[in-house]
């Protein structure tokens, strides 16, 4: 029997929020983030961690390209040749604005609990402000795999 098969046996139907969920379902994953908003508490798995990185990439690469095809609309050309975005472009930098400010608190969140998944202090993510090297470190430790000693960190409701 599996963990999540485990899982689903001891607590019902659904996984509880205080634990992570192995091999969550895209859908499962983003509910998860935004219902943990600020919980720096707990576990999260690789699928909840991955299936929102992969979210957070979509939506932002469809902000930047609206922001470029809006910004192309009515865009000119100064006296010294650069070329100055038209008025919609400001519109696509307000969304991106409000998209940053809506999932920085929760993405760090999700961060620090897939650091406590793989066993590791959530205090780790400091090491992503060392240039480059920093934020290849902490790449890999959001690849590593679950560890069962992470389960120090859980915090049962």
């Amino acid at each position: 029997m599996s963990y999540q098969q485990q899982q689903t046996t001891q607590f019902g139907s659904a996984i509880p929020l205080w634990a992570p969920y192995y091999g969550a379902p895209i859908g499962e994953a983003a509910r998860r983030f935004f219902k943990k908003y600020a919980t720096f508490t707990g576990r999260a798995s690789r699928s909840e961690y991955w299936w929102w990185t992969l979210i957070s990439v979509v939506v932002t690469t469809v902000l930047n390209i609206v922001m470029s095809v809006a910004g192309s609309a009515g865009a000119t050309v100064n006296d010294s040749g650069a070329m100055v975005p038209g008025p919609g472009a400001m519109v696509g930098v307000i969304l991106l604005v409000i998209w940053g400010l809506a999932v920085v608190v929760p993405s760090l969140a999700l961060t620090v609990r897939r650091l406590h998944d793989v066993n590791f202090s959530g205090w780790m993510i400091l090491i992503g402000l060392v240039p480059f090297l920093g934020g290849l470190a902490l790449l890999v430790f959001t690849i590593l795999p679950s560890k069962p000693e992470g389960q120090r960190f859980d915090v049962p409701a």
